[in-house]
């Protein structure tokens, strides 16, 4: 095999599990805050799981049963999503279990298919029309254009 073709073959198994990683993060964030479906966390969370938010109890037992105690209205919606490497960063909001929704960053580490590592950037939604510029704070970046306005 030239040294191209290893190179594309190595890029392309990276790019796959780049891709594999997003997708985990997403279907553990949708299921266990917006329907305390608990199968992908359960799954994907590794045994010494870290959790670096200062508000969330140590390992993952710690994050389940935080997430167990918020109230059954609690939803997430995912907006942008990268990923390289080991790491995934979601731009996302949590709403329906704190008085204002929160707009968020979470940042994940990833091992061999489990999340080995979490931190988090949380702060108090803005509606569009109280913030100075007038753009709403979270969009999805993947969504059409028409979506992105809400």
């Amino acid at each position: 095999m030239h040294q191209t073709q290893m190179q594309m073959q190595m890029q392309m198994q990276t790019q796959t599990q780049t891709e594999r990683n997003k997708a985990v993060i997403l279907e553990i964030l949708t299921t266990a805050f917006s329907s305390k479906d608990f199968t992908a966390l359960d799954r994907y969370l590794h045994p010494d799981y870290v959790q670096h938010n200062a508000f969330i109890p140590p390992a993952k037992a710690g994050l389940r049963g935080f997430i167990a105690g918020l109230p059954d209205t609690t939803r997430y919606e995912p907006g942008a999503i990268i990923a390289e490497g080991d790491l995934v960063m979601v731009h996302g909001r949590y709403s329906g279990g704190v008085d204002k929704p929160l707009v968020g960053i979470d940042i994940f580490r990833v091992e061999d298919g489990l999340v080995v590592e979490h931190w988090d950037v949380l702060q108090d939604e803005v509606a569009a029309q109280d913030t100075v510029a007038g753009n709403p704070m979270f969009t999805n970046p993947q969504a059409g254009q028409a979506d992105r306005q809400a």
